[in-house]
């Protein structure tokens, strides 16, 4: 997920990016089959798992994104780091495994309306409901159990982020109208900055 560039102060105002030891690798775009298939789950925790999880935040920080899903670089496996507040503005970092992604009951769930954009279709925004509240069950990369859940933002980004490694891109949800539309304006925005 996109986002705005953050100054962690907790970091004694050093930027974030600054404490990234992974390499960038380029966001896969849209119609790319990697980002259209369910992801493996992970069953190796090691020291090449270790430098994924560093590559996707390096990844993430250099797109000035919020969320980001291992397919999202053309890994096809379950994890996906996050770095983005919640409803009260407390912000949040970290890794998923496995994730299992909970929402409230449906009678229950209240639904958060705002526009959702993805660096996997740089961008373009669109309105899209989400549950305003949700929670992941997985694994850290260590191997450890973590559970993560969130309100606002952070809530959009766990259900963003899960879909993804579900082989799903939030234009998916999407009426199909609207769809069309956010997939034309991104084809015509690459066309017009594709060298010739």
């Amino acid at each position: 997920m996109p986002g705005e560039p953050v100054d962690l102060s907790r970091h004694g105002g050093i930027r974030r990016e600054a404490l990234v030891v992974g390499e960038v690798r380029p966001i896969v775009h849209v119609g790319d089959p990697v980002l259209h298939h369910p992801c493996e789950p992970v069953t190796r925790f090691d020291e090449e798992l270790r430098a994924l999880v560093d590559d996707m935040f390096a990844s993430m920080y250099a797109a000035e994104g919020v969320g980001l899903a291992a397919n999202q670089i053309g890994v096809p496996l379950r994890v996906f780091v996050y770095d983005c507040p919640d409803a009260d503005g407390q912000q949040h970092q970290g890794v998923v495994v496995n994730p299992v992604l909970e929402l409230p009951e449906v009678g229950e769930r209240r639904l958060d309306p705002g526009d959702e954009g993805c660096l996997s279709v740089p961008g373009q925004y669109a309105p899209l409901p989400r549950a305003d509240h949700a929670a992941v069950r997985g694994l850290d990369a260590a191997g450890e159990p973590v559970t993560v859940e969130g309100t606002g933002l952070l809530a959009r980004c766990l259900q963003h982020e899960t879909d993804h490694l579900d082989g799903h891109l939030y234009i998916d949800r999407l009426p199909a109208k609207r769809r069309k539309q956010v997939l034309a304006a991104y084809q015509s925005a690459m066309a017009e900055n594709s060298p010739l």
